[in-house]
């Protein structure tokens, strides 16, 4: 019989009586460790402690064009909280190996992994308490949301987005840091027994597993086109100066180490692009161009509009990406109507499914495999077929058992009944 944790039913508010505040860390904020001689004294301690650790790790992203980490938090039993400056102690291998001989707890694993495992923190086992909460049914899983609802406790989420770059860090934003990992262990404890009491601990296992080696995700195919606002380019011209100047900026940005936004919004190549201006003079009486490091690049900007001005026709893009991968599903009725028709099919079965098992669709099987499964099927369309192009397309075991005899019953286009039978 399944059970239900404290907050877990619909509905409940996040004022409701009886959450407490969680203020401090229960031992005090420990100093950040910067040293190599700290950073051997925290070694030692998370080596004598016992049990899983938690994990966390504040980058500066929307600041930094890198996702490194710049502070990583770590508890463990009979270590009690390590605050640690990645510029100060580079290689935390040694930690690493430290910890190595139980779980690690990290909430949103696949955010943190590439950033501690630049350090050289590298887990053996974890417990992804974010992903847990989506596979046990829960409407909201972010960190506080989570605490909130399963511990009765309530965490000041305000400095997420904070740049974590700055330095000296500030009081407020370690007690922050520190917190993040005071209560993990506990939260990962009371939803393993959850996913136990709903069945599904062995399938979230699976997926824990997944998240810890997944490989680093493949460079985008024409990064550029994902310039937000990019739909209003109306000929491939247009477009080439897009990607011109994304280009430029993205160069910018990786040797400044800053945001590419925070150079220049996706809104001013965009307006530049639409503007059309035949003068740097032009260029910079765009209200979008006016700020002091703009004017001092504005050669630069106007270059690359030239550029793109210039280049033959066999060198503009393409009006839709390259590669293999579907159109947008709102273009599928156009392209393929009954290859839409598929689609709303097997959504509708993914759909029913997840509401069964009480989890997000895109935690049941991945959506782009869906997709592809429903663009390309297999032929013949059989059970055996399904499941080969679900794995072949990311899907884990324990999702291919659940969805494959359903998605194989789908998939064929369905008999007209206004059609005449033969005889």
């Amino acid at each position: 019989m399944t059970t239900t944790l404290p907050g877990h039913e619909e509905g409940v508010s996040g004022d409701e009586p009886g959450v407490r505040p969680l203020l401090a860390p229960s031992e005090g904020v420990p100093p950040v460790v910067e040293t190599a001689a700290a950073l051997d004294e925290v070694v030692a301690r998370f080596a004598a402690g016992t049990g899983p650790t938690a994990v966390d790790a504040e980058r500066a992203s929307g600041y930094r064009y890198s996702q490194r980490a710049y502070l990583v938090q770590l508890r463990r039993a009979g270590a009690g909280t390590a605050l640690i400056d990645p510029l100060g102690c580079p290689d935390l291998s040694q930690l690493s190996e430290a910890v190595a001989d139980d779980e690690w707890v990290l909430h949103a694993a696949s955010q943190d992994l590439a950033c501690l495992a630049e350090v050289g923190l590298v887990p053996t086992r974890i417990f992804d308490t974010e992903l847990a909460g989506r596979l046990s049914g829960f409407d909201r899983v972010g960190l506080g949301a989570m605490v909130e609802r399963v511990l009765g406790l309530r965490l000041e989420k305000g400095h997420s987005a904070a740049d974590w770059s700055t330095r000296p860090l500030p009081e407020a934003w370690l007690v922050y840091a520190a917190l993040d990992v005071e209560v993990l262990v506990e939260l990962r404890d009371r939803l393993e027994q959850e996913l136990r009491a709903q069945g599904k601990l062995e399938l979230a296992r699976e997926e824990f597993e997944a998240v810890r080696q997944a490989p680093a995700p493949a460079p985008r195919t024409d990064p550029w086109r994902r310039t937000s606002g990019i739909h209003r380019m109306r000929n491939r011209r247009q477009l080439a100066a897009v990607r011109a100047l994304w280009e430029v900026r993205d160069d910018m940005a990786r040797r400044r180490d800053i945001a590419p936004g925070r150079i220049l919004p996706d809104s001013a190549l965009v307006a530049a692009v639409q503007a059309d201006p035949q003068t740097p003079a032009a260029l910079l009486a765009l209200p979008v161009f006016g700020g002091r490091s703009t004017r001092r690049h504005v050669d630069t900007w106007f270059g690359a509009l030239q550029a793109a001005r210039a280049l033959p026709e066999d060198a503009l893009p393409s009006p839709v990406p390259p590669g293999d991968a579907p159109p947008q599903a709102n273009r599928w009725a156009e392209r393929d109507p009954v290859a839409a028709r598929r689609l709303a099919r097997v959504r509708a079965v993914v759909t029913g499914l997840a509401e069964e098992l009480r989890m997000p669709q895109e935690n049941l099987v991945q959506p782009e495999a869906v997709r592809r499964l429903a663009w390309t099927p297999p032929d013949p369309v059989d059970e055996d077929a399904v499941a080969a192009a679900l794995r072949a397309h990311g899907a884990r075991e324990w999702q291919v058992l659940r969805v494959a005899e359903p998605l194989t019953a789908a998939l064929p286009e369905p008999a007209d009944p206004a059609a005449p039978s033969g005889g």
